[in-house]
């Protein structure tokens, strides 16, 4: 709790473009914008207190619905310790980025957003523009590895707890395959609806009540409720955005991948034992790694401190062979 605390803290600290203090360690920071497409995102940028010329740059994006106070921020306070300018952001129609709807999920928006916060770091002087890496944590992954794909400045990444979305994982979540199509029924009614009218449907992204959130499980919704009151996170989410969340499969993005990939994953993270596995062994690129933990459950990869050290030690291990 303590640690949430701080996260909280720094969070506030960064909005207001202040230096974070973490007990004996100081970070330095500093607020940032930048264009995706015709709107404004908000993030922060983190620079290690060794100086040097140039520095290798790490962008990263976050869980379905994040903002950048959750576990980005976690990520990006171990990363700028290892020697990595790091640059977290709330996405397009998120946190206090512009874009409307709000609340609006679209992997394509997000990956355009990755490439944006890459061509933010290509105007800094102290970036070395050959050595940009990218971290996707949860759903995350998913638009890392389609920005991999598509955008040649990215050198290699790094998925931690990748929610990959694959049919299997889709119906695990939503509870078989009948349920998944009357959901994405649903969402594809919504979607005619805004595109017709302007108006916007939304669903929560946690409830133990309503059985149209996006997730249902309690342990999720136990962790995100607290959110509510921390940050600009909302409990909320348009309903036409599960057609891109349950309604994609990401089996031949990331079969594609012929770039250096590392893949971090637990036997209780999101996906499951198998599916990410799975994906791993399908990936063309013969540059990348596996590490399998333990039994980490997914918000591990996301707060507590020594897994994400941990997580930490293998991205820095794996993008220093590049460096």
């Amino acid at each position: 709790m303590q640690f949430l605390k701080k996260i909280v803290l720094g969070a506030i600290l960064v909005s207001l473009g202040i230096s974070l203090n973490y007990a004996s360690e100081k970070i330095q920071s500093e607020a940032i914008s930048f264009k995706s497409g015709n709107n404004t995102l908000k993030g922060v940028i983190f620079t290690p207190n060794e100086k040097k010329e140039k520095y290798p740059a790490i962008t990263i994006i976050g869980p379905v619905g994040y903002v950048k106070e959750q576990a980005p921020l976690n990520y990006a306070k171990e990363l700028v310790k290892e020697g990595y300018k790091v640059v977290i952001f709330d996405a397009t129609y998120h946190g206090e980025s512009e874009g409307k709807p709000r609340r609006f999920e679209s992997g394509k928006q997000k990956t355009k957003d990755i490439q944006a916060s890459i061509t933010y770091l290509e105007t800094l002087k102290d970036v070395e523009k050959s050595s940009i890496y990218g971290v996707g944590v949860c759903q995350g992954a998913n638009w890392m590895t389609k920005a991999l794909n598509e955008d040649k400045r990215l050198k290699s990444i790094a998925v931690i707890a990748g929610h990959y979305l694959v049919p299997k994982v889709s119906q695990l979540y939503t509870g078989g395959k009948e349920k998944l199509s009357n959901r994405l029924e649903k969402a594809k009614k919504a979607k005619m609806m805004f595109e017709t009218t302007g108006e916007v449907e939304y669903i929560p992204v946690v409830s133990l009540e309503n059985k149209d959130a996006l997730l249902l499980h309690k342990s999720i919704h136990d962790w995100y409720m607290p959110w509510v009151n921390k940050s600009t996170w909302e409990n909320k989410i348009t309903r036409m955005s599960e057609l891109g969340i349950w309604g994609i499969d990401m089996r031949p993005e990331m079969k594609s991948v012929s770039k250096p990939i590392l893949m971090v994953h637990s036997n209780k993270a999101a996906s499951g034992k198998n599916v990410p596995k799975e994906l791993f062994k399908s990936i063309q690129s013969k540059d990348k790694k596996l590490v399998w933990f333990e039994n980490q459950v997914q918000f591990d990869f996301y707060e507590d401190e020594k897994t994400i050290k941990r997580v930490t030690k293998e991205i820095n291990n794996w993008f220093k062979e590049d460096i």
